[in-house]
């Protein structure tokens, strides 16, 4: 399993041959001009929740690709009527696709598009594959991520850092305790003023517990193990 960062909370990732983009915002990111969305490749696009820095490219990425949006009923519902490809899932539901099996968990957090409407409850995703990891999305720290740590055995997690508008590095760190991985990708943070951290204060946070905190460059990639 290979994890690309595209910004923010955007990454791609490659499973036995398959092409997943998660929360692609990516043309409304400056940090991110270096990427091309005409040239990524997707099979499945997973949503998080509906704000326009998780949704922008969506659209224009699932024309292009005839992906499959991914996401709770309420989203997916809104591309389904655009007349893209969809797969509703709500929370606590898992589904086998071709790539491995997807569980929707529980985040905390909002969800409305860009014009005010309606976007569901925000979530997280389980991905089991050759490799298991949690993408958590948007979420403050929940007591709930507990229930991910009995269920699964993570080989990472990916939490967002950047405090705020969601956990922050010491929450972070509690989180990664919560789900039993001490192997976490840092996202969804400085992308702009409200979330931007001082990474090597982050990492050390991180080290001196034990765990370590990977915080890629754009465009970068790594191998999950």
């Amino acid at each position: 399993m290979k994890v690309t960062f595209y910004g923010h909370a955007s990454l791609g990732i490659e499973i036995n041959g398959k092409h997943i983009l998660v929360d692609p915002f990516i043309s409304g990111n400056e940090k991110a001009a270096s990427i091309d969305i005409d040239e990524l490749r997707a099979d499945y696009i997973l949503v998080t929740h509906a704000h326009q820095d998780h949704i922008l490219d969506v659209e224009a990425i699932a024309k292009r690709t005839g992906a499959v949006i991914v996401s709770n009923y309420e989203i997916v519902v809104h591309y389904q009527n655009l007349g893209l490809n969809g797969h509703p899932m709500n929370h606590g539901g898992s589904w086998q696709f071709d790539f491995g099996r997807v569980k929707y968990v529980n985040a905390i957090h909002t969800s409305s598009f860009p014009d005010g409407t309606y976007g569901g409850q925000p979530g997280g995703f389980v991905i089991e594959a050759d490799k298991t990891i949690y993408i958590a999305g948007d979420t403050a720290l929940t007591y709930d991520m507990k229930l991910i740590g009995k269920q699964f055995d993570l080989d990472l997690v990916i939490l967002p850092i950047g405090d705020n508008f969601t956990m922050g590095v010491e929450d972070a760190i509690i989180a990664s305790n919560y789900v039993k991985c001490d192997n976490v990708l840092g996202y969804h943070y400085d992308t702009f003023g409200y979330i931007e951290i001082d990474k090597p204060k982050a990492k050390a946070k991180f080290d001196s517990q034990l765990k370590s905190l990977k915080l890629l460059n754009i465009g970068e990639s790594m191998m999950v193990k």
